[in-house]
């Protein structure tokens, strides 16, 4: 333990005046007290409290550091007791770094006893703790974040002690709870009892030193089973000879060969792991013997919190404990007969090679990754271990990670993907509009060229249609990114079905019987109707496909429902995803084939789809999720089995007083189409720039072209005003935003129109300004020509 200088004889004189006073003054008023209440319990009371200030003031003079280096140190024995009777983990650093006291907890969370910061072998921690250590000095208080060391959660609560010191309080220590309940149970009578069956029991720190360990042990290690075996080493007490067999060092190779079994019971690489060692001659023991060890493991095994299960010699189950229970979803009422029975199909083989390898004799543990066949989307991490001298127990199953932490690792996971796959899709279909932009547009230009008849007029038009088809699938695309362009209004969800209705007894056929089914007092909602009907079609359409694969001649019944989810609901679900609220939903359910489990965590991702190829763009439902999200509500898909797939989505029930989107003005018709007049085109895009180019012409404006932004702020200082600005909005060196904006300050009434091949909604913010118009790519040339004739007799 380090020590500190100790206080000089002039301090502890100088401590002796205040003790004295202190001392008086407790007397004369407890004096006092007496004379006036006649309680000589009270007076006592009081005298107490003065003797603790006196003996704190005198204990606090005692502790000071000394200004002079070379007096003698103090013995710091009084502040580790105090220290040690603390729940948490308790440290003391100096100025320099140096840990100057630390209490048990301490060193049972961190072994060797680290300094803070550099308690975990953890860049991220480390910086952490030391972020937390500097605001402790300069703010006198400071907390880290949530670490996690040892298999439990810690948080570090820093106070600086005058100028010198800072104490580290290590809250959330549940480890060292659980590790003393192991210890109890290794050292104390079940750990005899163990004994007494032959098994010698120890508990192992993550540094691999002792920190329990029953009597048996210590006699067969030390000789003596009263000897002090706690904290050395447990490595030095074996040895191993070129056979691979262990012994007890102290009884030489000609000693009883041991068996090893090792039993993590907590996650993490420097948690604590109980090590049974068993005699050779019990691998095949007596039978009184190895069902009296067996039972005692077994009983072992069931108090401990992580998921374990012995297997036999012959791949069958011996025994389970209930978080393997809880975590593998074993039906307790019909458990299964061997570990493959739990697995899906494709992991069955793996895992009962492993078992029948380790069974066989294998000596060292492995980790594998399994998915139950009632989860078959969250992988589980299992060791399988040999285990020998449990009776009929030859293989040990540990899970790894099937509690709520490893949930969450995955939900996180599949989040961040989808957020990923999405910023990819709004990209890509960015870059695709360009290219369909100037495709559309020749394919225009062309067909003014060409009428009806001519050779090379049907085909033109072929490839007119197919490029709109390819706009239609990026718009699909930016659906799933949540980044395509809503028109928003307040609306009821009847009136959506219902406008919706006849065209899908037309999708359905005569065979599908559709059922509507409409609540009462349902709130309006907020949506862009048009998108709405899109997630109710592609739902329909799903559902007809699913109900005839179930009976190609039957059909089915169709399912839509709609009613409200008050607050009080909502709460009452007590769901993760779903914020407490008003919501009106919307339940879409047919009696098709339902949706298999390990096809049902998928569905939402583009491109995925199970029909055959060249029927399925794996789009549709993507797209709803897409649609929905945007619109500020939640989608669940559920498959019941021996049922059909049943679709239900909350959207908030809109607030009063909201005003409905406003309604674009109507667009000019075709023969409003020509004009006069200059406008500047800013397009990085040179394929998009010739045409729009061309496309204005013919409609009888002066064109003026720029590549950049920094390009048309020069053209606009040497030439006269435009009458009109089209731009791209994403462009290098200089955005659209940017360059209108330094415009405008030249000519503050210039009309804008921006052009772009990312969805209006991703742009709001960057192009939120007066008196401008939007134009989504890719475009027509009559689209452009309307949008450009448009914005110039507006006023």
């Amino acid at each position: 333990m380090a020590s500190r200088p100790a206080p000089s004889d002039e301090d502890r004189r100088s401590a002796l005046p205040p003790l004295i006073v202190a001392l008086a003054a407790g007397a004369a008023a407890a004096g006092i007290i007496l004379w006036l209440t006649g309680s000589t319990l009270v007076a006592a009371g009081f005298l107490a409290g003065a003797l603790v200030i006196a003996g704190a003031v005198f204990l606090a003079v005692r502790l000071l550091p000394s200004a002079k280096a070379d007096e003698p140190a103090v013995d710091w024995s009084v502040a580790h007791t105090l220290a040690s009777m603390s729940n948490d983990a308790l440290a003391v650093t100096d100025r320099a770094g140096r840990l100057v006291c630390a209490n048990e907890r301490f060193g049972a969370l961190f072994p060797s006893y680290p300094a803070p910061p550099g308690v975990v072998p953890s860049e991220w921690v480390s910086a952490q703790l030391g972020t937390a250590g500097r605001a402790a000095w300069r703010d006198g208080n400071a907390s880290s974040g949530t670490f996690e060391t040892a298999g439990t959660k810690l948080t570090a609560h820093i106070t600086r002690v005058g100028d010198s010191m800072l104490v580290w309080r290590f809250a959330g220590t549940d480890v060292v709870d659980l590790t003393k309940q192991a210890q109890s149970l290794v050292a104390g009578a079940s750990g005899d009892r163990l004994g007494s069956a032959g098994i010698m029991m120890a508990l192992l720190g993550g540094d691999g030193r002792v920190r329990a360990a029953n009597r048996v042990v210590r006699q067969r290690a030390m000789g003596d089973e009263n000897a002090m075996i706690e904290g050395r080493d447990f490595t030095r007490f074996l040895i191993t000879d070129n056979l691979g067999i262990v012994r007890f060092e102290r009884e030489g190779l000609s000693g009883t060969p041991l068996r090893v079994l090792e039993i993590p019971f907590l996650d993490g690489e420097n948690a604590p792991m109980l090590v049974a060692l068993l005699d050779d001659e019990l691998a095949i023991p007596h039978p009184a013997i190895g069902d009296t060890a067996g039972a005692h493991v077994r009983s072992l095994i069931s108090l401990l919190p992580s998921g374990i299960a012995l297997v036999g010699g012959d791949g069958r189950f011996v025994h389970m404990n209930d978080a393997f229970v809880r975590a593998a979803h074993v039906n307790p009422a019909n458990p299964p007969l061997y570990p493959g029975d739990l697995v899906v199909r494709e992991d069955k083989t793996a895992l009962a090679d492993a078992i029948r390898r380790f069974a066989a004799g294998a000596v060292h543990s492995m980790d594998m990754t399994v998915r139950f066949a009632d989860a078959p989307d969250e992988g589980v991490a299992i060791s399988i271990a040999a285990a020998r001298g449990l009776g009929e127990a030859a293989v040990l199953l540990s899970l790894k990670d099937a509690g709520e932490e490893g949930r969450l690792k995955r939900q996180v996971a599949q989040a961040t993907k989808m957020q990923a796959v999405g910023q990819l899709a709004g990209g890509v279909a960015h870059d695709f509009n360009n290219i369909l932009t100037a495709i559309i547009g020749h394919c225009d230009l062309m067909l003014m060229r060409h009428a009806p008849g001519d050779s090379d007029y049907d085909d033109i038009q072929q490839i007119l249609i197919n490029s709109n088809r390819a706009a239609a699938l990026t718009r699909q695309l930016l659906a799933f990114s949540r980044q395509q362009t809503l028109r928003p209004q307040v609306l009821q969800l009847p009136d959506v079905i219902s406008e919706v209705s006849n065209l899908l007894k037309r999708l359905l056929g005569e065979t599908v019987d559709l059922v509507v089914s409409h609540g009462r007092n349902l709130g309006p909602v907020r949506a862009d109707p048009g998108q709405l009907e899109q997630v109710v079609v592609n739902l329909a359409v799903n559902a007809r496909d699913a109900m005839l694969t179930k009976s190609p001649n039957g059909g089915g019944t169709l399912t839509i429902e709609t009613f409200g989810v008050p607050a009080h609901e909502v709460r009452a679900m007590d769901d993760d995803v779903l914020p407490v609220g008003d919501y009106t939903a919307l339940r879409i359910s047919d009696t098709g084939t339902g949706i298999p489990a390990d096809v049902l965590a998928h569905i939402w991702e583009p491109f995925f789809t199970t029909k055959e190829v060249g029927k399925g763009t794996g789009l549709g439902l993507s797209t709803v999720y897409g649609i929905i999200k945007q619109s500020g509500g939640f989608i669940f898909a559920e498959s019941p089995k021996g049922k059909g797939a049943v679709f239900t989505i909350y959207l908030p029930a809109n607030a009063a007083g909201d005003v409905a989107a406003k309604v674009p003005a109507a667009k000019p018709v075709q023969g409003d189409l020509w004009g006069s007049g200059t406008v500047l085109l800013v397009e990085d895009e040179a394929m998009v720039r010739a045409v729009a180019e061309r496309a204005l012409a013919r409609q009888g404006y002066t064109v003026l072209t720029a590549e950049n932004g920094e390009a048309a702020l020069e053209l606009l200082a040497t030439s006269q005003k435009p009458d009109l600005l089209i731009t791209d909005v994403v462009m290098p060196t200089m955005d659209g935003p940017t360059m209108v904006r330094h415009a405008r300050k030249r000519y503050p009434d210039l009309k804008i129109v921006f052009m772009s091949g990312y969805a209006e909604e991703q742009l709001r913010k960057s192009i939120d300004l007066d008196n401008v118009a939007f134009l989504p790519k890719p475009f027509s040339v009559q689209q452009l020509a309307e949008a450009a004739r448009a914005a110039l007799t507006t006023k």
